[in-house]
């Protein structure tokens, strides 16, 4: 039996009727229409799917849809802004953090969160907040030191 579901994704509100059994990674890519969050892992083990939901990061596989009903949910899609790409994304490609990217926007999600909460962003901090967001074509150095100098360049608690 569905269920109505409003959610702001990305800035606009969205409804839509789901199962109550369907997760939010589902509802992004299939009903929204959003491919940036992946299925790797389908566990809440790679990271792949990881969204902001009201601005904490969250595995999309493992949410239920129905939890985000009148919720802000932000996507690797939302992330840039008018003047181009958020600081994360422009320094994973100046470092050449990314490959294959598949694993990119779970990462990107993750660390857009720890920039915004305005802690530190030391390696320590950064290698703690990207803890669960799997890569397997880096070596993960380039991906540190790109969200560490992303953190220097950015607004911190800006809630970009």
């Amino acid at each position: 039996m569905r269920q109505p579901l409003h959610v702001t994704v990305n800035g606009v509100v969205t409804g839509t009727e789901v199962e109550p059994h369907r997760s939010l990674l589902s509802v992004l890519r299939e009903e929204v229409g959003l491919t940036g969050p992946k299925e790797g892992c389908d566990d809440s083990e790679c990271g792949a799917c990881m969204v902001l939901l009201d601005g904490r990061p969250v595995n999309a596989c493992s949410y239920l849809a129905l939890q985000t009903d009148g919720r802000d949910v932000t996507t690797v899609e939302g992330v840039a802004g008018a003047d181009g790409l958020h600081p994360v994304q422009r320094e994973l490609l100046a470092a050449g953090g990314v490959q294959c990217g598949f694993c990119t926007p779970g990462i990107v999600m993750s660390a857009k969160a720890l920039l915004d909460s305005g802690s530190a962003c030391d390696e320590e901090q950064v290698r703690r907040a990207l803890a669960g967001n799997l890569c397997r074509c880096t070596g993960y150095q380039k991906i540190v030191e790109a969200v560490v100098r992303a953190g220097a360049s950015a607004p911190r608690g800006a809630g970009e």
